[in-house]
């Protein structure tokens, strides 16, 4: 099937990837082979080119290349950082599935969010202990889009290690985030975070799946979980996956670049389809923070209908759109995230989420909220004569 077929509506799963990254990537496909680790003078350019694309995708985010760990995804991120640390850690109860398993595998506190999908920093401060050596908080909910306030909670952990400090606790404590939905639409420069550690995924960015990264400050002494040749500073051996490092920072170059540029796009185009929603369907519940959320992003329920029923209704006319995260689609379970933040059972089993992206332009917005409002009435119709 060709995505022309398709109105794409959930780039929050994946994103498509851009041609202009798979031009960057094609050479080191074929031509541009060798292994960067071997010592002859083709291999050694290959070299260079691997460092140059990794201190490009360092600029895009306000690092340098030497603090990168380049993975195969953000999982595997969320895994190494988790994986670094022995003492309690801290998460919230709306953290994608791969944060929350990390989560689970240590002594843990899961905080909790308000209606909006925000999280207090103060429930932060209250859930720290003795030994708590990680937080880790998404920048951006990845069902409901609402952005969280990590600078404000950078400044309680900053506050807590000089407490510690004059206590005599030696215990660190770090700020990780993944970011994976917020690149291309968000500022995600560390500094400005205030965050010590962060994840990025390539796919969420127009760029390689399975291709993601782990940025650290310097002092944070990482712990390697894939041992062998010692690539990545001894903190993830193998053979490094040039093309797709390639392919990773042209899709950050282009992101950053356009960044400002698109969030407004993205803005424009949601706002406008959240209010055709809203107008024909009075009952229609937006979830998520108003202000503070991704520009491409509408979580919206139809109290009653079935989200499931709509999924494949819209599919056989050619709209696609998830539940929600597409790990909770596919486990079949009604989300966690909607369950924290106290959505009834009735509107959360209504619940669409609406991603918008590259692929969604002016025309094939109207034309997905025509086909919303028509399958969306077909199914209110088909409840009603039950």
């Amino acid at each position: 099937m060709n995505t022309s077929e398709f109105i794409y509506l959930d780039h929050a799963a994946a994103t498509p990837l851009d041609d202009r990254v798979l031009d960057a990537m094609r050479p080191y496909f074929s031509d541009l082979f060798y292994n960067p680790s071997s010592p002859y003078a083709p291999a050694v350019s290959i070299r260079r080119d691997y460092e140059a694309a990794k201190q490009t995708i360092a600029e895009c985010i306000g690092a340098t290349a030497d603090e990168l760990v380049m993975t195969a995804g953000a999982t595997e991120s969320i895994n190494l950082a988790f994986g670094s640390v022995n003492g309690h850690v801290i998460s919230s109860a709306i953290e994608h599935h791969a944060v929350l398993a990390a989560t689970r595998q240590h002594d843990h506190t899961l905080v909790d969010c308000d209606e909006r999908g925000r999280i207090d920093p103060q429930s932060i401060r209250a859930a720290i202990k003795d030994d708590t050596m990680l937080v880790s908080i998404a920048l951006a909910n990845n069902e409901l889009g609402t952005l969280q306030p990590l600078r404000d909670i950078a400044e309680v952990l900053r506050s807590e290690r000089e407490a510690r400090r004059v206590r005599g606790n030696t215990t660190p404590i770090y700020l990780h985030s993944d970011a994976s939905q917020g690149v291309g639409q968000l500022d995600v420069n560390v500094a400005r975070l205030g965050v010590d550690m962060m994840t990025v995924n390539a796919a969420k960015v127009y760029g390689p799946k399975q291709m993601g990264l782990l940025w650290a400050q310097r002092h944070i002494p990482l712990t390697p979980h894939i041992v062998g040749g010692g690539q990545e500073r001894g903190l993830r051996s193998g053979t490094e996956n040039v093309a797709g490092t390639i392919g990773f920072a042209r899709a950050m170059q282009l992101a950053d670049k356009g960044r400002k540029a698109e969030a407004e796009r993205l803005r424009e185009l949601r706002d406008g389809l959240e209010k055709r929603l809203m107008g024909a369907f009075k009952q229609a519940v937006v979830s998520g923070h108003k202000k503070h959320r991704l520009p491409g992003h509408l979580h919206i329920s139809f109290p009653s209908v079935d989200a499931e029923r709509l999924i494949f209704g819209l599919e056989a006319r050619g709209v696609l759109v998830a539940t929600g995260s597409a790990c909770a689609a596919n486990k079949g379970t009604r989300s966690h995230v909607l369950t924290a933040i106290g959505l009834a059972p009735e509107i959360a089993d209504g619940s669409l989420r609406i991603s918008l992206g590259k692929l969604s332009t002016i025309e094939n917005s109207a034309q997905a909220g025509d086909i919303l409002i028509d399958v969306i009435n077909n199914e209110i119709d088909r409840m009603a004569k039950r």
